[in-house]
């Protein structure tokens, strides 16, 4: 059997407030909560809750060759909990089919592996937990914020007991092979890499609406028939997608829920094809090569280069105060204020302030122009560190105030 992997990743940038330099020390709530209602609403109305249907109906009429995969942040899964738990009894009906698999994430959708050791560790921890108090599923594959992997994340990953890691295909990396197929880490023999097919899966993210490209309209039975020709001589083909590509970044007028729901039963058509979770396939097959990464790489590799994670000074700076303050937060007794950290850690924050966020956060840049972004958030940055310095020391008068010294009279 051919089997085709559906990995949809579920998240939404978590809006901060406009935060002004006189706020400073005065205002010391950041989340634009109005904001990040409406973010979610529109979401659930035009994407998550009419695809979670079409995908339900076919979970339900193809039990044996139908299975899908999720990706769903913990700050998603928080806000979903918070103004739509409509959404999350949808996702729960998903799982109850036995057919849908959840993965293993960051928390806070961060760029934590690249900065903070422990913090990546404690990130994913806690994400996998919250799956399993609301899913019932202990995540058995792992996909880092914006595909960002190389060989030393192979390392850690596995060594938390993960089994797979979604990966980009590279073409500088693979160079002439095949994504279509499981490889392993050099010299990893305990997980797994699915690589994403950057092809197909850029013809519906980006290429679906675009009426300049050649292969305008794009439908199911024609994407099929694309699917079938690439797995002639291999096992494997992995769609990774945005699942707000279904109904916000394409809305249904230009017919993508329409291709959502044609999709399954063109693919099977073919009776040796199948849908399978990243799960199913890490159980089924071995790995047939290994897949050396050294160097960093991200499931767009050109804008990561030029405007990727840290690399303006703008990015960098933030980058480096935030995750400088880890050893602080940790130690200042408050959860409120480490579940505030991690917030601020969230990668979108930071991708406002490149030069070119188009590909990397395709939700609108709240702020007027990347400048904006980076001193409000600096602003922010400021009153945190400020509020963080006043809990230690009112810590330290607390330890100060319960320590009575016994004095022995002679």
């Amino acid at each position: 059997m051919k089997s085709v992997c559906l990995f949809f990743n579920v998240h939404l940038p978590f809006r901060l407030k406009k935060y002004q330099s006189e706020d400073i020390d005065v205002v010391h709530s950041y989340e634009d909560i109005d904001a990040n209602r409406a973010a979610v609403d529109t979401a659930a109305d035009e994407c998550y809750l009419p695809a979670n249907e079409i995908l339900y109906r076919h979970l339900m009429a193809n039990k044996e060759r139908f299975a899908v995969s999720f990706s769903i942040s913990g700050i998603m899964l928080e806000m979903l909990l918070r103004f739509r738990p409509d959404v999350i009894r949808s996702f729960e009906r998903l799982v109850d089919t036995g057919r849908v698999d959840i993965l293993a994430e960051t928390y806070y959708h961060s760029l934590s592996f690249l900065h903070a050791g422990h913090e990546f560790r404690r990130q994913v921890e806690n994400h996998s937990t919250m799956v399993f108090d609301i899913f019932s599923i202990r995540p058995s594959v792992f996909r880092n914020t914006s595909l960002i992997y190389n060989n030393d994340l192979a390392r850690v990953v596995g060594g938390m007991g993960y089994k797979g890691i979604l990966c980009e295909g590279s073409g500088h990396v693979l160079k002439g092979r095949t994504a279509n197929q499981l490889y392993a880490p050099p010299g990893n023999e305990t997980i797994s890499l699915l690589l994403r097919n950057r092809s197909l899966s850029d013809d519906i993210a980006f290429r679906f609406s675009d009426t300049d490209w050649q292969e305008y309209p794009l439908t199911a039975n024609k994407f099929s028939s694309w699917i079938h020709a690439s797995l002639e001589n291999t096992d494997i083909t992995c769609l990774c997608l945005d699942y707000a590509t279904f109904g916000m970044h394409k809305q249904a007028g230009t017919g993508i829920l329409d291709f959502l729901d044609q999709l399954p039963d063109e693919v099977l058509k073919d009776e040796c094809f199948r849908f399978t979770t990243g799960a199913g396939v890490i159980q089924d097959l071995y790995p047939r090569d290994e897949y050396d990464v050294p160097d960093m790489i991200s499931w767009d590799e050109d804008n990561m280069l030029r405007n990727g994670p840290g690399n303006n000074c703008m990015q960098h700076n933030t980058l480096k105060k935030i995750y400088a303050m880890e050893t602080m937060v940790m130690g200042c007794g408050s959860q409120a204020m480490i579940d505030t950290w991690g917030q601020l850690q969230s990668a979108d924050h930071f991708y406002c302030m490149a030069e070119d966020n188009t590909t990397y956060n395709r939700h609108p840049n709240p702020f007027d122009s990347t400048e904006e972004a980076f001193r409000n958030y600096t602003n922010i940055l400021y009153d945190f560190e400020i509020s963080l310095i006043r809990q230690h020391i009112g810590l330290s008068r607390q330890k100060a105030s319960a320590y009575s010294p016994v004095y022995t009279l002679y």
